[in-house]
């Protein structure tokens, strides 16, 4: 009776074993953990203000000489919001009123350009930017002689963005850049703008500033007209510093834009280096 009991109670032992081993074979192995969910992204900043400092090899501006070829140091101030409003000033050094004060065209020069401007960019259809605003131009203790324009300009502006590609269309509302007579001239121009390997952006512009009035028998249209061209390219150097290079070129009279032996219109390569902070 005792080996018929021990042969029953292994019997038992192993049955039982058998099942466990079946439940275990039939239960699932527990899930692997669930991926981490990716972070979410950074809030857009409801303020941003973004100062930035530069050295050019000589200030240019819509393709004429504004330091005589001579380098410029220039600082920024950025401010933005969320909503799409922005403000900022622009700050360099210039030489160009000093010559016109040394060849009698102006009793006062200025030494310093200071811009201030403000504005407003909006979304109209997807990845279309629009940008309507107001540039000033001031030329700090200029005065021209009698009779003459203020060199102080203001301008207004509408511009738009698509992609790589942008343009814009700049109008003046007063005498321009020291120009009697040219309420209403006008700067268009086309920009292309693109990464084309990391850190490396290619730039293009082409524009036309286009002159208002007359002087006597001046035409300023047809006298002072010009299309500017440019392409370059900047490099990302990390930390907040670029540095970058374009060649530009006009079609200008020469004449009209040679001061002391020097055209402002000329083509030449002009180099820069910024850090924004």
């Amino acid at each position: 009776m005792k080996k018929i009991a021990k042969h029953v109670a292994f019997a038992g032992f192993v049955a039982a074993a058998l099942a466990s081993a079946q439940v275990s074979a039939q239960t699932a192995p527990p899930a692997a953990p669930a991926p981490a969910a990716p972070a979410a992204p950074e809030p857009t900043p409801e303020h941003t203000l973004v100062p930035k400092v530069s050295l050019y090899s000589e200030y240019e501006y819509r393709g004429i000489g504004q330091t005589s070829e001579k380098p410029a140091l220039q600082f920024n101030l950025d401010y933005s919001h969320s909503s799409g409003f922005y403000l900022g000033t622009f700050i360099t050094n210039i030489k160009w009123l000093k010559d016109y004060k040394s060849l009698g065209a102006a009793q006062e020069s200025a030494a310093v350009e200071v811009d201030l401007f403000g504005g407003y960019k909006f979304e109209v259809v997807k990845d279309v930017t629009l940008d309507l605003g107001y540039l000033r131009y001031q030329y700090p203790s200029s005065k021209p002689l009698p009779g003459n324009a203020e060199f102080h300009t203001d301008e207004l502006y509408i511009g738009a963005s698509y992609g790589p590609l942008s343009a814009k269309y700049s109008y003046s509302t007063g005498d321009t850049f020291g120009v009697l007579n040219a309420k209403g001239s006008t700067f268009i121009e086309l920009n292309f703008s693109k990464e084309i390997a990391p850190k490396l952006t290619l730039m293009a512009h082409v524009g036309q500033q286009k002159y208002k009035g007359k002087i006597g028998s001046f035409d300023n249209d047809k006298e002072l007209t010009y299309t500017v061209y440019k392409v370059g390219a900047s490099y990302d150097l990390g930390d907040g510093w670029t540095v970058g290079g374009y060649f530009k070129d006009t079609d200008a009279i020469e004449a009209n834009y040679t001061v002391k032996g020097k055209d402002w219109s000329k083509g030449r390569l002009v180099a820069f280096v910024s850090k924004a902070f």
